[in-house]
């Protein structure tokens, strides 16, 4: 029986997390894994801090790269987070001959390709389920489960935090601000949210899933990314009113031209089970040529979710250790010299139906002029909605709902459209995809 003595680098939510699904279910994963794991040393900045876990019998230390020396252990699990001390000790650990298990999806999408072809040269596994999606086996769904598919297009709620503000304005009318600092009080959001908010997070996940659905190196410079935080509950109000629900979605689409890589709040019809995925759960759709449309759903964050594609990597590598390296699942699920140097749309050339917000003067001849202006830049409109100024008030809420058009367009047709003396403020712009 093959058995795995494990480092472990961070002792945070995820870190206890692990270390307690692994006493826990160990009788349970020696069978399924056909040897035993073992966290023997393990890293945390203050050893003094209460744990959520039991780490009796493992040696702690304040120095990550004396666990990555150990010459005892064979895996070193990266839980820290990063891209700075975390990128150095993961190729440390490789140069040392020793197989990688991370949950760092940032690491993965800005470092990625020099990560694997340093595991390659070393014949060392490098696996990082739990870097998307939290307990979702999603890379090894596309990845494996597909492999027989052209993958079309996926698309995902891929951050828990920005899924909850949204969900929370929609049922409860509240502003951005306040759930935002809700989020913060329960733990969901970080004090500083930017990366959740502005959508950072959810393109790191999309660089990687777009990667292994797609076969091209991973390009997170390439991801169009816009946040939520100018969505408010007037849109969400006005998107129910026409059968939709917003979500912040990830899209990665396979077209003629190149590939789609978007982060950014997106209506989508509100009968799709995706839209129905709310507060803190994360959902992928993926579609393949062959199998369809497929839904994967679940936590996408936590210390016992994230623990549990953790410890699956680890099960992965004590079932490989007496494989030959060349018959190893590739890290982005095609050959490494077969990945394609496709071309990756910039968003001006993307094509997509759009919810256009404005604010303008009550009197006629406005709604004519817009419609003439979008009109010249081939853009037709298929739902409008028009509210009644508040009493007293000479400004009225204008919503129209596009049909599909290039970005390209659309941009200019909106600097037209801020031109006019009737418009009030600036337009608000969200993309609409039927994710059909």
């Amino acid at each position: 029986m093959n058995s795995i003595k494990v480092g472990l680098l961070g002792l945070g939510t995820v870190g206890g997390g692990t270390i307690t699904v692994l006493q826990r279910n160990a009788e349970e994963i020696s069978r399924r894994a056909g040897g035993t794991i073992e966290i023997i040393h393990a890293a945390a900045r203050d050893l003094a801090k209460p744990r959520i876990c039991d780490t009796t019998g493992i040696e702690l230390t304040t120095d990550p790269f004396a666990v990555v020396g150990n010459p005892n252990v064979q895996v070193v699990v990266e839980l820290i987070g990063g891209t700075g001390l975390a990128r150095d000790l993961v190729m440390q650990a490789i140069a040392n001959g020793k197989h990688v298990v991370t949950a760092n999806k940032a690491l993965i999408a800005k470092h990625g390709n020099e990560i694997f072809a340093a595991a390659r040269e070393r014949n060392v596994m490098l696996a990082f389920e739990a870097a998307v999606a939290g307990g979702i086996p999603i890379i090894k769904s596309i990845r494996e489960g597909l492999a027989a598919n052209e993958i079309e297009w996926l698309a995902g709620i891929i951050n828990g935090t920005g899924n909850f503000i949204l969900t929370e304005m929609r049922d409860k009318g509240r502003d951005f601000n306040d759930v935002l600092a809700e989020a913060q009080r329960l733990g969901y959001a970080e004090a500083d949210p930017t990366f959740d908010v502005e959508g950072i997070d959810a393109a790191h996940k999309l660089t990687i899933l777009a990667s292994i659905a797609f076969g091209v190196p991973l390009q997170f410079d390439a991801v169009y990314t816009e946040g939520i935080t100018r969505i408010t509950r007037e849109d969400v109000g006005f998107a129910e009113e026409l059968g939709y629900r917003i979500k912040h979605l990830g899209i990665a689409r396979r077209t003629p031209l190149g590939i789609e890589l978007r982060v950014h709040p997106t209506l989508i019809p509100e009968r799709r089970l995706i839209a129905n995925v709310d507060g803190v759960m994360n959902a992928v759709v993926v579609k393949g040529d062959a199998v369809g449309s497929t839904l994967y759903y679940g936590a996408g964050a936590g210390a016992e979710p994230t623990a549990s594609a953790v410890v699956a990597d680890l099960v992965d590598v004590v079932r490989s250790l007496s494989c030959d390296p060349n018959s190893w699942v590739p890290h982005l699920g095609f050959q490494p010299d077969n990945l394609a140097d496709t071309r990756i749309l910039p968003v001006a050339e993307v094509q997509s139906a759009y919810y256009l917000r404005m604010q303008v003067v009550d009197r006629p001849g406005v709604l004519a002029d817009l419609t003439r202006i979008l009109a010249e830049h081939e853009i037709s409109i298929e739902a409008v909605i028009q509210k009644e100024p508040q009493q007293g008030e000479s400004l009225v809420n204008l919503i129209l709902l596009t049909r599909v058009v290039m970005e390209g367009n659309m941009d200019r047709a909106l600097a037209r459209i801020a031109t006019l003396d009737a418009l009030f403020g600036e337009v608000t712009r969200i993309r609409v995809e039927y994710l059909k």
